[in-house]
Formats: C-alpha cells, structure tokens, sequence
C-alpha cells in the first residue's frame, strides 16, 4: 500500500505522525490500541497528537473502530471502498483466545438481523471468539 497515495486520496497533508502512524496499520494485521501505537512510535509523538490522527483517519475512512467486550477502543485499516463519513467495514472481528489479537475477517460479513416492526439498524458489529491460525 502507498501511504503518501492513501493521504493524498484522502485530502491529508503527508506528515511524518500520519506515515509512521499509517505504516503501523499497514504492517499489522490485527488491530491496535491507542497505547499500541503510541509504544511502537516512540517519544516523538505525544498522546493527543496521536489521538489525533486516528480520530482523523476513523474521520477520513481510513481506518475503522472495532467493537471490543471491554468497551476499550480498538483501531484497525478500513477496505479501499471506506470514505470520509461512510465505512463498509460490515465484516466480523475475531479475538484469539490465546494471543488476545483482534483481527479483521474481511471475508465474512455480519448477517442481516430481522428486527421487529418500528426497529431500523444503522449498523451491525459482530465479534467472534476462539483461537486463531497462529495459535492452533
């Protein structure tokens, strides 16, 4: 993936926080928390220049919250057809048992849920449990 590319696509000016940041999701396949990526940029980057950024790339559709059962928040990189405002992550997360690593199935989507009369859905989360390919 280019990360000048994915900036420039989305209106972004390129700055060393936004490609280091963009880099990390790139490079993992799982998601991230906020004090994972502060950890894995180092001291160059303060918490709310990073909080920042991602709060701009959940903004721009870059990347995507995952639902967690602790209510923290989890960060992982959206598909191409994300845009500012309009996420189509409608995918269903995993959480390993094992290595606690939360990864994005892309491949299988959330099912349509039936609700009663009067209900309408503005999004579906699901979040599967077990072990995953590396830890088996």
């Amino acid at each position: 993936m280019d990360v000048p590319g994915i900036l420039k696509k989305n209106g972004l000016s390129i700055t060393e926080g936004r490609v280091k940041i963009l880099n990390l999701f790139i490079k993992n396949d799982g998601a991230l928390a906020h004090a994972d990526i502060e950890k894995n940029t180092g001291a160059a980057f303060d918490r709310v220049t990073v909080y920042r950024t991602l709060q701009t790339f959940v903004d721009k559709g870059i990347v995507h919250h995952v639902p967690t059962t602790d209510n923290s928040i989890l960060y992982a990189l959206c598909k191409d057809d994300c845009e500012a405002g309009h996420h189509h992550d409608n995918h269903v997360h995993f959480i390993c048992d094992q290595c606690n690593k939360t990864i994005c199935l892309d491949e299988v989507i959330v099912p349509n849920v039936k609700l009663p009369k009067d209900f309408n859905s503005n999004r579906s989360e699901m979040v599967v449990h077990g072990v995953c390919g590396e830890c088996k």
